[in-house]
């Protein structure tokens, strides 16, 4: 996979890679001369006295450094453009896959795993590139070059070359044998450790009201511990492989001194082409090093790419329809016809034989008690999910026919947990139409009961919003994303519990406001609270996945028993809240008259 990822983002810079290894083979073809022009000195300027000879070849060898110096900067310049650029191709391939991809498919995954294979494994994969364009012709050149030239100074020493590296390839392979299941281990416990610090700060609400920092710090400590762990023995391995490598250098070193100072003492060899060839065994067995380290890196990085192949290699579930067919009008009519879905591994379908339409002009109310699959319902209108059978129908054509940018030029959902981005206020509002005025937004603030409190910021539309939208409150979070689906101006307006923060008073001047701004379009409302339903046009009561009623508030009153139940629950529940002194009695109030 890792050749495979190489070849395919970053076969577009070949013309920048031909550069980096003709600058390469410039620098190892110059640092190959110099030690043969450094024996020259010696042996023909120095030990001959011959100082003309010592400055003629002494600029020449100026020169071959200068031109060493100069290639080499190209090389590495172009060398790190170009695995910079593939990172990013790289980085941008998994973010548009993972943005293709339905929830089914995130979960699949899950989001800490999904993060770590974006940017730590596709880093991996982009220092293996960096590293391979600076020595991928430097180190077979170096030692090949390296022992044809130590040959070239003296043959008889040729088999402390062979001996020398064969030992440090030996050791090398063995150490890479070590670490590739290390490595394996040390990307998944990064995954784990993610995936608790992701979990624990957005739930540090939830961890502050349960006193649970000790449990949580434990959970993390344990986390860390894992992949310190793993770390450690890698660390142990890399700390074993320098001291082995320089003990070989030296030990290489002596050899060529101790073997060549004899050579030399009988008059088979020559001061000069004795440190030209201990200089060019030393290159050698640095080449060899340099493409150790790279050969250290790669088990990692093979692993890094096979865990990015396996997020590129999954076709989305709900890709982009083959022959995808555009409704002739545009009038936001909803159909349900026979739906039926169930979660994949699921023992039982969340929804079983739904049927309705939903047109422009109407709101229709869904409710029903916890997991009857409300919000399940929902979410198949703009196809998170896709049914297992039946048809969801807009306009006329099925959702899964439709390319996804009609779905959403019709639709509009509130989801159950409003979610901002960071920015501004008008950033978000802007979302899904980013033309819009800021008239645009302050009237769709209006209506969702959200001018006031914006108004209030200093900076009004250009006030900042932290990630998530933490920095204002719940019920401000709904409204500004209630705000946000006005502004797209859809056909098909879609809220899923999307006024539980808000309080009764805002609750009833919210609907007021937005019955008038959508009686054109089509409303489908799911809601725990009875009051934010009363006035609905065609109300659904859901249970275990099935409609068992349908009417409107009143005819339900008289003839379903388990919409009785559900108002008589609530009315209870406030009643008692009233006794109670929870200081609720006027919504209570308001709550029983409408029931």
């Amino acid at each position: 996979m890792l050749v495979t990822l190489l070849r395919r983002y970053g076969a577009r810079y070949w013309p920048s890679i031909l550069a980096v290894a003709v600058f390469q083979l410039a620098t190892t073809i110059a640092t190959l001369y110099l030690p043969s022009l450094n024996a020259q000195i010696i042996d023909q300027g120095v030990a001959k006295g011959d100082p003309g000879y010592i400055w003629q070849q002494g600029e020449i060898m100026l020169g071959v450094a200068l031109a060493q110096v100069a290639t080499a900067i190209l090389a590495v310049y172009f060398g790190s453009r170009t695995a910079m650029a593939f990172g990013r191709d790289l980085r941008q391939g998994v973010f548009r896959r993972v943005a293709a991809f339905s929830s089914q498919d995130v979960q699949r995954f899950g989001a800490p795993t999904l993060i770590t294979r974006g940017t730590n494994d596709v880093q991996q994969v982009q220092m293996v590139l960096l590293m391979g364009l600076n020595f991928m012709v430097s180190t077979p050149i170096m030692c090949v070059g390296g022992i044809i030239m130590a040959l070239r100074e003296d043959a008889g020493l040729s088999w402390l070359v062979w001996v020398s590296v064969g030992v440090l390839f030996a050791v090398v392979g063995f150490l890479v044998y070590l670490l590739m299941p290390l490595f394996r281990g040390m990307q998944t416990r990064i995954d784990a450790i993610n995936g608790v610090l992701r979990e624990q700060i957005i739930g540090i609400r939830v961890v502050r009201a349960f006193v649970r920092e000790e449990y949580e710090e434990e959970r993390f400590a344990d986390a860390n511990r894992a992949l310190t762990d793993v770390s450690l023995k890698v660390g142990r391995i890399f700390v074993l492989m320098f001291p082995i490598i320089m003990l070989l250098l030296q030990v290489a070193t002596a050899a060529v001194l101790y073997f060549g100072g004899h050579r030399v003492d009988t008059g088979d060899m020559q001061v000069g082409s004795l440190t030209a060839f201990m200089q060019y065994l030393l290159q050698i067995l640095m080449a060899v090093m340099m493409g150790t380290f790279m050969a250290m890196m790669i088990p990692r990085a093979s692993v890094c790419a096979d865990r990015i192949g396996e997020v590129l290699d999954v076709e989305p579930s709900m890709g982009e329809p083959g022959e995808p067919v555009v409704p002739a009008r545009s009038e936001g009519v909803l159909e349900f016809r026979n739906v039926s879905f169930a979660y994949p591994g699921a023992e039982a379908p969340v929804l079983s034989g739904i049927t309705f339409t939903a047109r422009p002009g109407q709101t229709v109310a869904i409710i029903g008690s916890t997991g009857s699959g409300k919000s399940t319902l929902l979410s198949l209108v703009p196809r998170l999910y896709d049914v297992a059978s039946g048809e969801v129908l807009l306009d006329g054509v099925p959702v899964n026919r439709m390319p996804r940018h009609e779905i959403t030029s019709r639709v509009a959902m509130v989801p159950q947990r409003p979610y901002l981005f960071s920015g501004t206020i008008a950033h978000n509002l802007r979302f899904g139409k980013e033309a819009a005025s800021d008239d645009e937004l302050w009237d769709a603030l209006t209506v969702a009961q959200g001018a006031e409190f914006v108004r209030a910021k200093a900076r009004g539309l250009e006030s900042g919003i932290s990630q998530g939208g933490t920095n204002v409150s719940g019920g401000q979070r709904q409204r500004l994303c209630i705000a946000r689906a006005l502004v797209a101006e859809p056909k098909v307006y879609l809220f899923d519990d999307s006024f539980s923060a808000l309080d009764v008073t805002t609750d009833a001047r919210l609907r007021r406001a937005l019955r008038e701004r959508t009686r054109e379009a089509t409303v489908v409302i799911v809601a725990q609270r009875v009051s934010t339903i009363v006035d609905a046009d065609h109300i659904l009561v859901l249970d275990n996945g099935k409609i068992v009623d349908r009417g409107t508030h009143e005819e339900l009153l008289e003839t379903s028993p388990t919409y009785q139940e559900i108002v008589q629950s609530q009315i209870s529940a406030e009643e008692a809240e009233s006794v109670a002194g929870a200081g609720a009695g006027t919504g209570a109030g308001a709550a029983g008259e409408q029931a």
